[in-house]
């Protein structure tokens, strides 16, 4: 096949599929995977697509999120919702990891009562929103300030986060797609996601509607890396069972 049909080729299962691995091409194509991966080079460096973990997107599938205050307000009703439902799955005496983000935010919320809760955080709205608690023993890990997300990241937060861990882990992502997994948008922060993953065997997701079905340009984890998502009811529903049927528990926030 001429190289030219083929990088069209690529290009539209990539359309088609909102992403495809390396393998998948390959055998879709017939052709090597070291064939497959030249012609991802020679889109990439046309913008045409993006490279991720094993495989490629195309560029355009993952905008950069806004600034956290700019988004503290979208979407405000779901974000509670799964605030109010996902604070009910961590007990008294546990020790969470809560991550950085508007929907973790309203999980922050709805912890105030808890007893013997040690809580670790790396966001500096949650941190400031617990730091009076008197029921919760507060670990705050600093480092490399993201000011667009007001959340520390990079080798200080990682090496604090090395030295715990923790019961569950509860984080929201920008990104989720059930082929290709969790992806990140913003490079710097990946090792910082990385370490967090590496805390507990129990991941807790956190995400609305807005996130699913898009693919952005870090990889993180393959969907089946989640052992509790919890989403809003306008969340499609058949991405939600093919979620479910990789064994992961979906809660619907009401």
């Amino acid at each position: 096949m001429p190289i030219n049909k083929r990088l069209k080729n690529i290009l539209e299962i990539l359309e088609n599929e909102e992403g495809s691995r390396v393998a998948d091409l390959s055998r879709q194509l017939n052709v090597s995977e070291a064939t497959i991966r030249r012609d991802l080079h020679a889109l990439e460096v046309e913008n045409k697509i993006k490279r991720v973990h094993g495989g490629a997107i195309l560029t355009e599938r993952s905008p950069f999120e806004p600034p956290i205050h700019k988004r503290i307000r979208q979407y405000e009703r779901e974000k509670q919702a799964i605030g109010r439902e996902t604070a009910t799955l961590i007990a008294n005496g546990e020790t969470v990891f809560l991550g950085s983000g508007t929907t973790t935010l309203e999980v922050a919320k709805h912890l105030n009562n808890r007893e013997n809760l040690s809580l670790i955080t790396n966001s500096l709205l949650v941190a400031q929103l617990l730091a009076t608690s008197g029921f919760i023993n507060l670990i705050f890990l600093g480092g490399f300030l993201r000011s667009s997300e007001l959340s520390f990241i990079g080798h200080i937060t990682e090496q604090a986060i090395s030295e715990v861990r923790v019961d569950k882990i509860v984080i929201g992502i920008p990104a989720i797609d059930v082929k290709v997994g969790l992806t990140n948008d913003y490079l710097p922060e990946v090792r910082t996601d990385r370490a967090i993953l590496s805390m507990s065997d129990k991941l807790i997701v956190v995400a609305d509607h807005t996130k699913f079905g898009k693919i952005a340009s870090a990889y993180l984890a393959p969907i089946t890396r989640i052992t509790t998502l919890v989403t809003d009811k306008q969340t499609d529903s058949d991405t939600l069972d093919r979620i479910r049927a990789e064994g992961i528990e979906v809660i619907i926030a009401t």
